[in-house]
């Protein structure tokens, strides 16, 4: 909630000074409020990519970037990613607060009793060629619930909101992994009630009907906080995306695939891929100096993808557990069969260690370590940003369900400074 201060910023346009609010969060730097400029001075503000603008005021996740924190209404991800569970999670952002005993085995069995897809699914699954690409399978598919689900399409109705935030949920494990396994030329396999949310989505990607397959529990459990640590992060593009198309009153199910269309683009979501692909690049231990080399010198183009992060100053809070689980996976799967992990394990050693890294505070951060622990799980790189729309999805939801019920919402219109060509008049075709 905002509180006015009191306070006011004095603004002085064309010889003439007017007073802007100051409103104060719960934590984190005040703002400006600038609703009135236009009106009274007939500029609007200048801001591309909106990242000195608040669009909203939200009480589900605060990142403070020089401090390393993020927390989901209140609480540091570290402790929930170590303590809590990903369902559990999903409650907390959805509610607001952390449920008891009673609300919890409430809500988890309400997901699981709607992981099934619409029987009529499989044949739009069909309908992709069969070398598309998981996330484009995803975009599309998540888009055609609203076909299938009609009486959850009403955002006015609090109850048809709520069935559409919990099959949401449920449903997202099932259409990633029969993305992936439309993707592999695998048969689709049907939810589990009697697995964990994680395991479920494991056993839905990696089990075939010729052979029993059981989740191995540091695998899940590594999974399951991937999901945690990727639920929500604030106004990033993505949820931006969500908050945009939902302010037209959009259906849910097109406003999330809207931002899973947004979370495709290599630079949201793909940075965990770009990580990966970078040490495919290096591919071996002993190439390590000369890429590290390369990525000292200013005038070299390459990057070490993976390292540091736009938001975190310092260690992003995420790759601190991500890091344990990286560990555990490792040594579960056997490191010393893989050379890119090899690579990776060596790499992270470096950046650790190494004062030019150190400095620039450019730590691995959690797309490094989440890249690692999904390829040693056994998925390709074209399935991380289907993961992470998946384990985003809850926190899409809960950004979209805070801006319905938000009073003070209004469809989004941003504003431009035009340069096109001032009025001119027609010319007929034949006098050019």
């Amino acid at each position: 909630m905002t509180t006015e201060t009191g306070k006011t910023a004095t603004l002085a346009v064309e010889g003439q000074s007017f007073e802007l609010p100051i409103y104060d969060g719960a934590v984190g730097p005040s703002v400006i409020d600038v609703r009135p400029l236009y009106k009274h001075t007939g500029h609007f503000t200048y801001d591309p990519g909106f990242t000195s603008t608040a669009a909203c005021d939200s009480s589900i996740t605060y990142i403070d970037g020089d401090k390393g924190e993020l927390l989901y209404r209140g609480y540091p991800i570290d402790q929930l990613a170590e303590d809590s569970h990903f369902l559990e999670v999903c409650y907390l952002l959805l509610y607001g607060d952390l449920p008891n005993k009673e609300l919890l085995e409430d809500f988890k069995s309400r997901v699981t009793n709607h992981t099934m897809l619409h029987e009529q699914m499989t044949n739009f699954y069909r309908g992709f060629r069969r070398d598309a690409h998981p996330m484009a399978i995803v975009t599309g598919v998540v888009g055609a619930l609203s076909a299938f689900y009609h009486d959850s399409t009403d955002i006015r109705d609090p109850m048809q909101r709520q069935v559409a935030s919990i099959r949401m949920i449920a449903k997202m494990p099932t259409i990633a992994a029969w993305a992936y396994k439309y993707s592999i030329g695998q048969p689709f396999v049907y939810p589990r009630n009697d697995l964990s949310y994680a395991a479920n989505f494991m056993h839905m990607c990696f089990s075939v009907p010729t052979e029993d397959y059981k989740v191995d529990p540091i695998m899940a459990e590594a999974m399951d906080r991937i999901f945690t640590l990727h639920a929500d992060h604030e106004q990033n593009a993505s949820t931006s995306t969500v908050r945009l198309a939902g302010s037209s009153n959009a259906n849910p199910f097109a406003c999330i695939a809207a931002g899973v269309a947004c979370l495709w683009g290599p630079a949201h979501g793909g940075a965990n891929e770009a990580a990966l692909n970078m040490l495919k690049e290096i591919g071996d231990v002993s190439r390590i100096p000369e890429y590290i080399a390369r990525a000292k010198d200013k005038d070299d183009p390459f990057r070490l993808m993976g390292f540091g992060h736009r938001v975190y100053k310092s260690y992003d809070p995420r790759a601190k557990v991500m890091q344990q689980s990286a560990k555990e996976v490792l040594e579960l799967v056997g490191v010393e069969n893989d050379p890119i992990l090899k690579v990776a394990q060596e790499l992270e050693k470096i950046a650790l260690e190494d004062e030019y890294f150190v400095k620039r505070n450019l730590y691995p951060n959690v797309d490094f370590y989440s890249g690692i622990v999904l390829s040693a799980m056994g998925f390709p790189t074209s399935m991380f940003t289907a993961i992470f729309a998946l384990a985003r999805t809850v926190g899409w939801i809960a950004q979209w369900k805070e801006m319905i019920e938000d009073p003070d919402q209004r469809i989004g219109r941003p504003r431009q400074l035009y340069t096109g060509e001032p009025m001119r008049d027609y010319v007929p075709v034949e006098k050019r």
